[in-house]
């Protein structure tokens, strides 16, 4: 049996509106095409490594309301083993408000809903699944306290821990010690590291801060400019595909879930994150979130293309 994929995230569910541009403090732009979609970053990765074929186990909580169980039902079909999602009897399920310019750039806010009560009672029951799980995959979309938690018993059973360290916060030194691959984009790369970013210096600079920490290996995602990779203290740059962008939400989320693909197939790390680059930017050529995950046929098309 392949090893699977054990994601443990937020799930929610996106209401988008495209703009001409995004609207500053205190202004109203009138915005064209409306549409309702799956997200939140854990599932969005979840489904993410499930299309590019990866066996996957998904943890999370969503509300006893209509957007939990479509989301639920979501995630069945894509082959997700869904038994792991809890129910919040009394918090509705999370929504993300998200507003995408004509050149692709987007803005979200997020009500987390039962994503915030994803709590270590909640995991219980999955951490026979952790003890024997591929790797383990989080994002910061549910409760910090949960992320160590996870990451702790994780390593501890030998288990390699990816943390896609959004939405950006202070990190623990204890935490990021029990992390094998941290993926920041560079806004977060900045404010863990305390490093601005002006360029590629600036972002070498900032993965070998955050190696400081003890994280094992560091990858600083650039969107168009591809990747940088830290790994045994060697860096490394990735490009990325050259694509038109059309919406780059879930972008950073179909990377991770396609580097989680890539490492449990046994790829190296740089083919790995080759992979990732490549799985994210057929995302942005298409609206959405999870809508926008690649099947893994399209992926390997366009790293055979010349």
């Amino acid at each position: 049996m392949k090893p699977y994929i054990l994601v443990v995230g937020s799930s929610n569910t996106d209401m988008v509106v495209k703009a001409d541009r995004l609207p500053g403090p205190g202004e109203t732009v009138l915005g064209g095409a409306f549409l309702t979609a799956a997200g939140g970053k854990g599932a969005n990765q979840a489904v993410a490594a499930a299309r590019l074929g990866a066996d996957v186990v998904f943890v999370a909580k969503v509300g006893k309301d209509v957007f939990g169980q479509q989301a639920v039902e979501l995630f069945k079909k894509e082959g997700i083993d869904t038994s792991y999602i809890a129910i919040d009897e009394e918090n509705p399920s999370g929504v993300a408000l998200i507003t995408v310019d004509s050149h692709g750039e987007n803005c979200i806010v997020v009500a987390s809903g039962a994503n915030a009560s994803l709590f270590r009672v909640d995991l219980v029951a999955a951490e026979e699944k952790i003890k024997h799980a591929g790797l383990v995959l989080m994002q910061l979309e549910i409760p910090l306290e949960t992320v160590k938690y996870v990451a702790g018993l994780a390593a501890a059973l030998g288990v390699p821990v990816i943390l896609n360290p959004a939405p950006a916060c202070s990190l623990p030194d204890e935490l990021l010690s029990a992390v094998s691959i941290l993926t920041p984009n560079q806004k977060e790369a900045e404010m863990l590291s305390g490093v601005a970013i002006v360029d590629k210096a600036g972002v070498e600079k900032a993965a070998r801060v955050l190696a400081g920490k003890g994280v094992k290996t560091v990858i600083i995602t650039l969107g168009a400019g591809g990747a940088l990779l830290l790994d045994g203290g060697e860096l490394h740059w990735v490009a990325a595909p050259i694509v038109a962008a059309v919406d780059t939400t879930a972008a950073g989320d179909v990377f991770c879930g396609a580097l989680a693909v890539g490492l449990s197939e046994g790829r190296s790390m740089n083919d790995a994150v080759g992979f990732a680059c490549a799985a994210a930017a057929l995302s942005v050529t298409k609206m959405g979130a999870q809508t926008s995950a690649p099947m893994r046929g399209e992926v390997d098309r366009l790293r055979d293309r010349p």
